[in-house]
């Protein structure tokens, strides 16, 4: 299982990859293994703001339907459109082309509470 230590996690099994101000969100490789075949990926929230916790799109697998949540508040700034034809780049390359959003980070002290890999890890329990 690949879990790289240079992001930041959250619970809900969302990545994070911070570069300035701006987030660049999926989710983990352990959590499409869970999900199975991604079949689709919904995500109709660019443009707004959202708070961290919120819903931010869903993710369609063969055997399940999963809620997608804000790691940080701040203003949706682009999804990734790749996955509206290929949502399986969410199975083969979760930290690389199956990224999902981009955020412009409202409130940088929230980015101070993502897991880090190692904290992530002992989550999942690997």
């Amino acid at each position: 299982m690949n879990i790289p230590d240079h992001l930041k996690y959250t619970a809900d099994h969302e990545w994070v990859s911070i570069e300035g101000d701006v987030a660049t969100v999926g989710i983990t490789d352990f959590a499409q293994g869970e999900l199975g075949d991604i079949v689709y990926v919904e995500i109709e929230t660019e443009g707004e703001t959202i708070q961290k916790g919120e819903l931010f799109g869903t993710i369609e697998a063969v055997k399940t339907v999963s809620d997608l949540f804000m790691p940080v508040s701040g203003e949706v700034l682009e999804f990734n459109e790749e996955l509206e034809s290929e949502p399986e780049l969410v199975n083969s390359a979760a930290y690389e082309d199956g990224w999902m959003i981009k955020i412009k980070i409202a409130d940088m002290a929230e980015a101070n509470e993502l897991l880090s890999a190692d904290a992530y890890k002992e989550l999942i329990g690997k």
